[in-house]
């Protein structure tokens, strides 16, 4: 597709928005009636950063913020913490979308890892000073790494499935000005 026409892409803002809802509330079912004693990816943030990275144009700012503000609300953390940190870090990663480009998988998947790790620590230093218990240091590593071994199978995902495929160098999307 030589041409990002304005329907597609906003269909593939809807589409964004829709897949957030729907993990959502996979996220809130009743699976099991015990706490699990291990802690799951955050998919949210793990597609967030892969779309930012890919198609910055697919995930824009206020599309962030209110679907990671929503999460908030829903999931029972602190408003607008983690929200404004991963709207900051998937503004970070869009504003590294043409170096990240040239570079392999791997270093995409490091850069992720990197930002990802940064933001676990500020969140829970900012819980630590605004006196709230972050939980356990252990299931923040755990849902650190698991985010991290889910990344490539999101992006996977996103790609195969969902057509959100990284802009060729020097091409053309007349979604971009949008």
């Amino acid at each position: 597709m030589a041409e990002m026409t304005p329907g597609r892409l906003w269909g593939m803002r809807a589409l964004y928005i829709l897949l957030a809802l729907l993990v959502m509330f996979v996220h809130l079912l009743p699976m099991q009636t015990l706490p699990r004693g291990i802690a799951g990816p955050d998919l949210l943030v793990a597609m967030t950063f892969a779309w930012a990275l890919r198609r910055p144009d697919f995930v824009p700012a206020l599309s962030i913020a209110l679907v990671m503000l929503l999460a908030d609300m829903l999931f029972q953390r602190p408003p607008g913490l983690w929200s404004v940190l991963v709207l900051m870090g998937s503004e970070f990663l869009k504003n590294r979308e043409k170096t990240v480009r040239e570079n392999t998988f791997f270093a995409e998947w490091v850069t992720v890892a990197a930002l990802l790790a940064a933001l676990t620590v500020a969140y829970r230093l900012a819980l630590g000073v605004l006196i709230v218990a972050p939980g356990t240091l252990s299931l923040s590593i755990m849902q650190y790494g698991m985010t991290v071994m889910a990344y490539p199978v999101v992006t996977a995902v996103s790609h195969v499935a969902l057509g959100v495929r990284r802009s060729k160098r020097g091409g053309y999307d007349t979604g971009r000005t949008l």
